[in-house]
């Protein structure tokens, strides 16, 4: 079976986007280590989950020549892997290897994890309320930037539930950021 993980960065006060929605702050701590390690997860096999607003974001620069000379690794993979958007208002879409899903999100992400592929998702902040209320995430993957923003949105927002996590990795880079590896677990 297919695991599945949500891999974000959030800053200091625990925000991934800003109050406009901006995440281009995550760049900001860029390094040789820091780049290492992204490109070393971007590495791994699996499909990719996305909402409709971090997938027209991400769509927008990943196939671009200038996401290609500033991220190599990262932007080839991921040009090449299978993407799932959930949107309920894209008509189509165009990224390579994207597949459109209209609705059924539990039912799909199901289907996907008793597959042998693990499963990635990236940003989309409602797209992982909705599978941490339904049990499905088996790993979270924050990135904690030295940065606080004072207002904007959480990884969480709208989570009607507790989730009680078991800490499995912590990694502090030399940037400053650091990476923590939750699992959940019954609470």
């Amino acid at each position: 079976m297919g695991r599945l993980s949500v891999f974000n960065q959030v800053t200091v006060d625990g925000y991934f986007a800003d109050a406009g929605g901006d995440m281009s702050w995550a760049k900001a701590s860029r390094d040789a280590e820091f780049d290492a390690f992204v490109a070393g997860n971007a590495s791994g096999g699996g499909t990719l989950l996305f909402g409709r607003v971090t997938y027209e974001m991400m769509a927008a620069y990943w196939p671009t020549p200038f996401a290609a000379a500033d991220f190599p690794v990262v932007a080839a993979r991921m040009n090449a892997m299978p993407k799932v958007v959930f949107s309920r208002t894209l008509a189509r879409a165009d990224w390579n290897g994207t597949r459109l899903v209209a609705d059924d999100l539990v039912g799909e992400v199901r289907r996907l994890k008793a597959g042998p592929d693990d499963i990635a998702v990236l940003g989309s902040g409602s797209l992982v309320v909705q599978l941490a209320e339904a049990g499905l995430v088996d790993a979270f993957e924050i990135v904690v930037f030295p940065l606080v923003l004072g207002s904007g949105r959480t990884m969480f927002d709208g989570l009607n539930r507790r989730i009680h996590f078991r800490t499995t990795e912590v990694r502090r880079f030399r940037n400053g950021c650091i990476l923590q590896r939750y699992e959940p677990v019954a609470g």
